[in-house]
């Protein structure tokens, strides 16, 4: 697909991933729709990308996806602008982190689902029909390690990405006849977001990510952008994220093993002492 002149919305635009996926899109020249719940975050960078004169056009639209009738508002006010949506990227979601018992029912659980996991179902609800009446339209569902591979403290989040992943290759498969594509992308650990800050837990063991495959946003934006010009179904990135995927699915009792031995015991080892 050509980039230049698309209408491509990008959902979570304020920060990280979202904000470098919009401005690689406003250097394309595309016509970019921000959305976010932070309005001043927005209209700063639709500023930049006006500022970078490669003749993109930008559409602010502060919505919460965790509300039905901001998705609508949303669909409907870039069709009154724009008349159109070629891409949809949804990026909006956030993460928390800890031991299920110790996750807030409504704060940690309910709200990750409703983001995470309904935010997309509904925002890509809402722009289907749109797609399906012009015959082409790409969705892109920025997916996660932690919908391939699950580790602990990761229960909720991890599950959020299983099912959009669930969603994405069920939703392919439906609407390919109308010329729509169906991308999921899969980053591994990414150093400027704001994932770190709100996922709310300390690890005793300071375990990471290798620093050989941690990604910056703009990283990822750079592989949207590439999605769009070429589709493909799933894309890990960086590709050396499949020998442990291959690893989890062909070995789980490895997989098990390491992160019981390596992590949930160093970590609640207190915990283990008191029982």
């Amino acid at each position: 697909m050509e980039i230049n002149g698309k209408v491509v919305v990008v959902t979570g635009a304020s920060s990280g991933i979202g904000e470098s996926t919009a401005r690689q899109f406003g250097r394309e020249g595309a016509k970019v729709v921000l959305t976010a719940r932070r309005l001043d975050r927005l209209e700063a960078l639709a500023q930049e990308i006006h500022d970078m004169k490669t003749g993109a056009e930008t559409l602010v639209i502060q919505a919460d996806l965790s509300r039905l009738e901001d998705i609508e508002s949303l669909i409907t006010q870039t069709m009154n602008a724009f008349g159109r949506i070629d891409v949809l990227v949804n990026n909006a979601g956030f993460g928390r982190l800890n031991w299920l018992e110790k996750l807030d029912p409504e704060k940690d659980i309910e709200a990750q689902f409703d983001v995470n996991v309904l935010g997309v179902v509904q925002t890509t609800r809402q722009a289907l029909p749109v797609m399906i009446k012009q015959r082409s339209g790409h969705v892109i569902n920025m997916c996660s390690i932690a919908g391939l591979i699950a580790t602990p403290t990761y229960t909720i989040y991890a599950a959020c990405k299983h099912a959009v992943h669930g969603f994405s290759e069920a939703l392919r498969r439906e609407v390919k006849p109308w010329g729509i594509e169906v991308s999921m992308i899969y980053p591994g650990g990414v150093t400027t977001t704001e994932f770190g800050q709100h996922a709310g837990f300390k690890r005793k063991t300071q375990t990471a990510t290798p620093k050989f495959l941690l990604l910056s946003a703009e990283d990822v934006g750079r592989a949207v952008v590439q999605l769009v010009r070429r589709p493909r179904a799933m894309w890990l990135i960086p590709w050396l994220w499949i020998f442990p995927v291959l690893l989890n699915k062909l070995f789980p009792s490895v997989v098990d093993y390491s992160s019981i031995h390596k992590f949930t015991i160093p970590e609640r080892e207190e915990e283990l002492k008191e029982m």
